[in-house]
């Protein structure tokens, strides 16, 4: 696998951090938790549980081995600092200068080991006035600009059922800044520190709103943004049986399809009309709409090149054909259980693919096997 030989040590907890190196481990990385003794990491006793530990915590700690350190003991630290000499990454996520309180900072990392790629995700990053600001998900995306930017028109911002800023501005950014530098090393033969500040990600994540208003001042006004809210050919109907369907015809011919499918040709001209014409043709597409079930629309546009989709709740979704087809959902084997269903893969790659190896670690599981090969027995 193409990150075999690359060990991460990880310090992190609960979603940024665990899912970063979940995605290195499934492409083979050694990802050893760090974990406080007879704590471990808090997802493990979120809800539901399927053994001793949440689903959750499986989720996103597949692949990877669990190591229990005290790193306030001066044994727990030592411990660490003999497993960095011998790795390739350490990924935190606490608070800015926790690290260095700890003994554990990157600047005395690198003098052990200067190869050591040193990433840390936070909230508010490493610098600025906001470096001791706790912080969840939905504080990052309300400094970010974008929670405002979310709901309907006239209405209060609505909180996303994911965590864009855990997932899309730590994690993944995350994961790419650790594969840069581990390719700059090759390179330089140093590592580096990675500054993963989540609020910065998600301001990045506004190409299509944020360089409007940098160039008018113009503040968009929320549920009346194309992509979110004004649009007829960009919105959501409820079908007859009181299930949902998403249309995003945004391009003309798209729209054009979807128009004379519904028996509206008249609609064409008006792809792009001011926002009282587009609240009308709302309501004559979801009057429209109403008069059939979901099932009859995706049959009556399943040849229909008009992009149309119905909403799915998670048991729809896992039966859809795709979403099979895919291997988005997997049966892997569980010591206990026999087998469990995981998310699959997201990556898909064609010589080097991916894999689930092994479910998540017990804590402290890997203990004697990772202190043993550096010359600690318990």
């Amino acid at each position: 696998m193409p990150l075999t030989s690359v060990r991460v040590l990880d310090l992190t907890r609960l979603l940024p951090g665990p899912y970063c190196t979940m995605l290195l481990a499934d492409f083979g990385a050694e990802v050893i938790k760090i974990e406080e003794p007879n704590v471990g990491d808090y997802a493990r006793a979120d809800l539901p549980k399927i053994d001793e530990d949440s689903v959750f915590f499986h989720a996103v700690n597949r692949n990877k081995k669990s190591v229990c350190l005290d790193l306030k003991s001066t044994e727990g630290k030592e411990n660490f600092l003999k497993l960095v000499k011998e790795s390739d990454v350490v990924v935190e996520s606490f608070r800015p200068g926790v690290m260095k309180r700890l003994g554990i900072d990157y600047e005395t990392l690198k003098e052990i080991n200067p190869r050591i790629v040193f990433c840390a995700i936070t909230g508010y990053g490493q610098t600025g006035p906001y470096v001791d600001r706790p912080g969840h998900d939905v504080n990052y995306i309300s400094y970010a600009g974008l929670l405002n930017m979310m709901g309907e028109r006239n209405g209060k911002p609505l909180i996303p059922a994911a965590q864009i800023a855990d997932i899309g501005g730590g994690a993944l950014p995350a994961t790419i800044g650790i594969l840069v530098a581990l390719m700059g090393r090759e390179k330089t033969g140093k590592g580096q520190m990675i500054d993963i500040s989540m609020m910065d990600n998600v301001i990045s994540w506004l190409p299509t709103l944020l360089p409007g208003y940098l160039a008018t001042n113009k503040q968009p006004e929320r549920g009346n943004i194309g992509l979110s809210g004004r649009l007829a050919c960009y919105e959501v109907y409820q079908t007859k049986d009181e299930k949902w369907m998403s249309v995003g015809a945004l391009e003309l011919k798209f729209w054009d399809a979807f128009c004379k499918t519904i028996g509206r040709e008249d609609f064409i001209s008006n792809l792009e009309a001011p926002t009282n014409v587009q609240d009308e043709m709302k309501v004559e597409i979801q009057k429209i709409i109403a008069q059939k079930t979901l099932d009859d629309w995706m049959d009556i546009f399943s040849d229909v090149d008009s992009c149309v989709a119905p909403i799915y709740s998670f048991e729809e979704m896992i039966n859809d054909p795709q979403v099979q087809a895919r291997d988005m959902i997997k049966n892997v084997n569980h010591s206990e259980l026999g087998t469990m269903k995981q998310v699959g893969i997201p990556i898909k790659l064609s010589e080097t693919p991916g894999e689930i190896r092994k479910q998540a670690p017990k804590l402290g599981e890997h203990t004697d096997e990772i202190l043993g090969e550096i010359g600690i027995s318990k």
